[in-house]
């Protein structure tokens, strides 16, 4: 479990505690009256467990605070979804997936993305994209839905040119010389990120390889300053805590001053592509 979701457990937890002071019931006295063990409540209370629905309705019911019903199971549903293992969530394929990050990137005007190793899934190429998501089917051993994949991907990139949206990539260096296919595959990538510099509402920034490490973060999207989604090795995780994203926030921007934008951008690639010529 990460740190984001048992902070938010516990954040939960003390709600229900001060839910119960309030209407000065004993630990005891609700564990008697719900015919629950007396260690449950302090599990509860301090975020060792994870309440059920069942467990918020009856703090409500016996506390009389039926009107914070709503807003706790709210609170424990979206610590639910807050870390989503890529077992379950690829399990029907890899399609599902990208329709999920389309409505996620339609709610935000402002995307930001810092990729350390390969190319935003909004830049890629159907080639380069295949190749990606042809290596996540076979590590994860999931259904082969690769062209239906491709295609919810290319579809994912109209966003790109809609005028109520803005977009900050950001990568570093390494994403030019990481291999995804062959390298006409490469190439025509490199031409494509290429391309992107310059368009309207859009901001590329590619961090050198000598950069100095002023911050060390895993890839991200930011979603205005409301959500990020972390991609992890085994699972997604979706940070909603307010300091979390500003620590992200913090974090994009120290990236984002050290990143070579506009020409010096262009010359990264270009040098990129001659390797592969």
């Amino acid at each position: 479990m990460t740190s984001s979701v048992q902070e938010q457990r516990e954040a939960l937890g003390k709600r229900l505690r001060e839910l119960r002071r309030r209407a000065a019931v004993t630990g005891r006295e609700l564990a008697h009256a719900k015919n629950w063990h007396e260690s449950k409540i302090s599990k509860l209370e301090y975020g060792v467990t994870r309440p059920s629905d069942a467990d918020i309705r009856a703090y409500c019911h016996y506390c009389n605070a039926e009107d914070q019903l709503d807003d706790l199971l709210a609170s424990l549903h979206n610590i639910d979804t807050a870390y989503v293992e890529w077992r379950q969530q690829l399990r029907t394929g890899m399609a599902s997936r990208q329709r999920e990050s389309n409505r996620a990137a339609s709610r935000a005007t402002f995307i930001r993305n810092w990729e350390p190793a390969m190319m935003s899934g909004l830049l890629q190429t159907a080639d380069y994209a295949a190749a990606v998501m042809g290596n996540v089917i076979s590590f994860y051993r999931i259904p082969n839905d690769l062209e239906d994949a491709v295609t919810a991907r290319m579809e994912r990139q109209l966003i790109l040119y809609r005028r109520d949206k803005k977009f900050h990539f950001l990568m570093g260096e390494q994403a030019l010389y990481t291999t995804f296919g062959d390298d006409q595959v490469m190439i025509a990538q490199l031409d494509r990120l290429y391309a992107i510099i310059g368009m309207p509402r859009v901001t590329l920034g590619i961090v050198p390889r000598m950069a100095m490490g002023l911050v060390m973060v895993e890839n991200f999207f930011m979603f205005d300053d409301r959500l990020v989604k972390v991609e992890g090795h085994s699972a997604n995780i979706s940070i909603t805590q307010p300091r979390e994203i500003a620590l992200y926030g913090r974090a994009f921007d120290t990236l984002a001053a050290q990143s070579a934008t506009g020409d010096a951008a262009r010359t990264l690639i270009s040098q990129a592509i001659q390797m592969r010529s």
